[in-house]
């Protein structure tokens, strides 16, 4: 595997995603000893040739002998095929690299509703898009959705008989029961909350998910462990909620109506 020696990728100290793989690429030797560096810690030699604001949208990658920079996924694209050269052809086509742009733009500007940081070194967010906010809300709304619907048949008879139109209502409704406390409360800070909350939503499915893999290893039929499992994520989800409602500041409000529309719905469906 080759170094790509010489080169600095510039990277969101508060964002857990961009620590973990530029980690990676240093302690692989894809990139040398000095091959990152935090925004939030940005020098003078670094930063000369830097686009400030591009950089928050698009991981910049500089190289310390000439001064050019790669941004967002071009960076990436630079790493990688340094160290395996195989990957040229693919990272040359035309298709590829188009989606590959769009996938990597749709994790970047919303990289602080999937993983948040610390508010107070927070330092770096990325301009808020909102084609790539919606969407995000809407793929996590569909796959909770669609693990609600399969978790529910291991509930029966606990819970009456769901199909997938049904959670996707009930889903869709917590979008709008939300969004509608928010636009009161805090509207300019409603789709960062709303992001924030699918990404719970998203979160707790993967449990459940996983839940339903590991009932299905032990052979597990009794709706009550499912029922037990259930409530154990919801409370999880509670805690993450609360937490990020700290980082938001947005306080107790928000936390409070997210559970009150889940009892009104279970009062409904019950």
């Amino acid at each position: 595997m080759k170094t790509l020696e010489n080169h600095t990728l510039i990277i969101d100290a508060e964002c857990p995603l961009c620590r973990a793989y530029s980690a990676g690429f240093v302690k692989t030797g894809m990139l040398d000893q000095n091959g990152r560096q935090a925004y939030q810690n940005l020098t003078d030699e670094i930063s000369a040739n830097l686009d400030i604001n591009r950089s928050r949208n698009e991981i910049a990658l500089v190289n310390r002998k000439t001064g050019h920079v790669y941004y967002g996924v071009e960076s990436l694209f630079s790493i990688i095929q340094h160290s395996f050269p195989v990957f040229k052809p693919l990272f040359a086509f035309s298709p590829f690299r188009f989606l590959m742009k769009k996938f990597y733009s749709f994790i970047s500007y919303n990289r602080k509703v999937i993983m948040p940081g610390k508010p107070e070194n927070d330092v770096c967010t990325p301009d808020f898009n909102i084609r790539y906010r919606l969407i995000w809300i809407v793929l996590t709304w569909l796959f909770t959705s669609l693990i609600l619907t399969k978790y529910a048949m291991h509930l029966r008879p606990l819970l009456p008989e769901t199909h997938f139109y049904r959670e996707f209502l009930v889903c869709g409704g917590q979008i709008l029961f939300q969004g509608s406390i928010l636009f009161f409360l805090a509207r300019e800070k409603m789709f960062d909350y709303l992001g924030n909350m699918m990404t719970i939503s998203f979160a707790g499915s993967l449990l459940l998910l996983f839940g339903m893999w590991l009932g299905a290893g032990l052979q597990i039929r009794e709706p009550m462990v499912y029922g037990c499992f259930f409530g154990l994520v919801v409370g999880l989800m509670f805690l993450e909620h609360a937490r990020r409602m700290t980082i938001l500041k947005l306080g107790w409000t928000p936390s409070f109506t997210w559970v009150l529309y889940r009892f009104l719905i279970l009062t409904l469906i019950l």
